[in-house]
């Protein structure tokens, strides 16, 4: 059985961009190596490689191609690396020109376990500025349903191939070459509509100013655009500097995100590795229905190609993963990328507020603030749609409802924050009117006792929303929401009359671990003076808690992380299972890699060195299976949320957008999948090192 620690057995497959080093016009030191590639590739355990255009001959040989002895001599080179591969795990590509039928073709030669699997033809040939390939070679993009005899085996010939894996590895991928991509309608667009999930391209591309960007675009928007993965490799050292130079520009793309790259300039060979998620492409192209549409109006069907089968099974021992996972899938650990994102969802929250207070003609938004990191938020996306809007930030409400909890140090930074912002700051002291609730209920705390259950602390939480909801009542206002996504995912809020409802909630599809960020973003924007952005560091060092059940003897403090889990591990699992519906086995195989060593990877600027941490598989499973627990069994409070504008590409758990599953479904099968899929401990990894 393939290791729980092996990508392989989470859907990904290795792939390579490779770049070796060549000389003009020597097949024999060109097919060296790439032999020598192919064999670090074996080692790796990479299934599928692909090597530049014009690879085994050189791209910049000129009339070079018309030469029978060294046409000839390419074709050795083909029969050597065929044979000297035949014991090697992966499939590739490499790049020649081959004669057919009185033609010449920069063809593509795909080969596995000693087999020429099939040759596909260059579609289109660039005969403009520096290139002049129709000089050379016969277009393509015609060539169906023929053969070609390649060292002495007839294989088939043509753009309509497609290579199918059908080992315990299964794939389906598509070759095509250089200018192929530049085209307005690439062969790999049809080829993806007929199955192909990994796309490669055998390149040459010379290297001026600025080329190295276009490629990474066109790249990156057909494997976006095709649902794919994209594989790119172009010439590199050793290829002709006559009149061009060459960078060797390698990279591999995953549905628009740039998962490898080379070093480019090298001085010697090289190649990109990635492990590709084919999982992830296969849900999207489930859930992206155009994508099928767009095969249908255009006539695309599994027909149009020739499907040439090989098998490749996946290793089964532990393996690294080859590829980029962020601890924080809705923070982003670049800096730039995370400024830009908490410009977009602050602005988002503020825009969709002032649409929302333009639509019901109100001038007065009321708010419960505790001094913590959701109400924060809240407080001043409501303080930037007032100055939007032209209205006073007096016209902003905030209540700070103390409870039998509430400590004062985030009783005073409510106050701070309040004044600080300029708005309308009042107190309403709840524990009188719990009191009596809970009395008239028979509850035992109100006789004395120490008895702080459930009931106990959504009398609280029930009142402080009464209260609000009241209070926009009598002041012709709307009650604004904090609750976070994170809470939502969890059912960590109190139903109906509760923090689960509210008029409009800015922070329904932002999670606890974006919320914190994005109050450092207004910290720093300007918006704010320099004392409010001193309070707003501060409150961001307060330890999350709901504050409805007082202190115990020892003095600590009600912790919803000790409770419901770590926000960090819940809002990844969140992400997985909702984005992109992957199973808990593979949740918690990204999860271990992206946690299990604090020192590797990058973290999200602003986290202090003390919060980096790691968490080992058994707490990770732990956490998850409460995750699985809460998240199917409150289903019924999402189903009742209010309004709230979606923020990321991570989702919304709205009902009308989404997210939409029945109230009633439980987590059976998903704790069930948990159980049998996922090792208890590391053991099964530290025995196969």
């Amino acid at each position: 059985m393939i290791s729980f620690f092996s990508p392989y057995r989470h859907d990904f497959v290795r792939i390579a961009a490779c770049v070796p080093r060549m000389d003009v016009a020597n097949p024999s030191f060109n097919v060296e190596r790439t032999l020598e590639l192919l064999r670090h590739g074996h080692q790796e355990r990479i299934a599928l490689m692909v090597f530049p255009e014009l690879g085994l001959s050189a791209y910049s040989i000129d009339d070079l191609f018309h030469q029978d002895a060294l046409l000839e001599a390419v074709e050795a080179a083909i029969g050597r690396v065929v044979a000297d591969s035949a014991d090697l795990f992966p499939a590739f590509v490499v790049g020649a020109p081959l004669r057919s039928r009185g033609r010449l073709y920069n063809a593509a030669i795909v080969i596995h376990a000693g087999r020429i699997l099939g040759v596909v033809p260059k579609a289109y040939l660039p005969n403009y500025r520096e290139f002049y390939e129709r000089r050379y070679f016969a277009p393509g993009a015609e060539v169906r349903g023929q053969t070609i005899t390649v060292a002495g085996v007839e294989v088939p010939l043509g753009v309509d191939l497609l290579f199918r894996s059908t080992g315990s590895c299964p794939f389906t991928f598509h070759v095509e070459i250089c200018e192929d991509m530049w085209v307005p309608h690439p062969p790999s667009t049809g080829a993806a509509l007929a199955g192909a999930e990994i796309l490669l391209n055998l390149s040459a591309s010379n290297i001026t100013i600025g080329k190295a960007e276009d490629r990474r675009l066109l790249c990156g928007s057909q494997s976006m655009r095709c649902v794919a993965a994209y594989a790119y490799s172009a010439a590199g050292p050793g290829e002709s500097t006559t009149d061009l130079a060459w960078d060797g520009h390698g990279g591999i793309f995953e549905d628009g995100f740039r998962l490898a790259e080379t070093e480019r300039f090298p001085a010697g060979s090289t190649m990109a590795v990635a492990d590709v998620d084919l999982g992830r492409l296969r849900q999207e192209r489930m859930r992206r229905v155009t994508f099928r549409d767009c095969g249908d109006v255009l006539k695309v069907t599994p027909d149009d190609f020739r499907v040439i089968p090989l098998s490749i099974d996946a290793p089964d021992e532990p393996l690294p993963l080859r590829r980029p996972v962020e601890r924080f899938p809705y923070v982003p650990s670049d800096p730039s990328k995370l400024a830009e994102n908490c410009y977009e969802a602050y602005n988002i929250q503020v825009q969709g507020l002032v649409k929302r207070l333009q639509a019901t003609r109100t001038e007065k938004v009321v708010i419960g603030v505790s001094g913590g990191l959701d109400s924060t938020q809240a407080l001043l996306v409501c303080s930037r749609a007032m100055d939007k809007l032209g209205l006073p930030r007096t016209n902003i409400l905030a209540y700070t409802l103390p409870g039998f909890a509430t400590s004062e140090g985030t009783k005073g930074n409510a106050w701070a924050l309040m004044r600080a912002l300029g708005v309308t700051a009042s107190e309403i002291d709840i524990r009188p009117a719990a009191r009596q609730m809970l009395s008239d209920m028979g509850h035992p705390f109100a006789a004395g006792e120490p008895v702080y259950d459930v009931t106990f602390e959504n009398v609280q939480a029930g009142l402080r929303t009464d209260y609000l909801f009241r209070l926009a009542n009598h002041n012709r206002g709307i009650v604004v929401g904090t609750g976070d996504l994170s809470e939502l995912g969890l059912g960590w809020c109190t139903y109906g009359v509760g923090d689960q409802m509210s008029h409009y909630n800015v922070n329904a599809s932002v999670s606890k671990t974006l919320i914190q960020h994005l109050i450092r973003f207004v910290a720093a924007s300007g918006d704010v003076d320099e004392t409010t952005a001193g309070l707003l560091h501060a409150i961001l060092a307060t330890e999350i808690s709901p504050e409805l059940v007082p202190q115990d003897a020892s003095g600590q403090i009600q912790s919803t992380e000790a409770m419901i889990g770590p926000y960090a591990l819940q809002d990844f699992n969140l992400f997985y299972l909702t984005r992109y519906g992957f199973r808990p086995s593979k949740i918690a195989y990204l999860s271990w890699h992206a946690w299990k060593d604090a020192g590797a990877g990058s973290w999200p600027p602003n986290i202090p060195e003390s919060a980096h941490r790691s968490y080992e598989l058994p707490e990770i499973k732990r956490w998850l299976r409460v995750f699985l627990s809460r998240f199917f069994t409150s289903q019924f409070k999402r189903t009742a949320m209010p309004n709230g504008p979606k923020i990321s590409s991570g989702g919304s758990l709205s009902p009308r957008g989404d997210w939409r599953a029945p109230s009633d479904a439980g987590p059976g099968v998903w704790l069930e999948e948990l159980d049998h899929n996922v090792p208890d401990d590391d053991a099964a990894l530290s025995q196969k090192r």
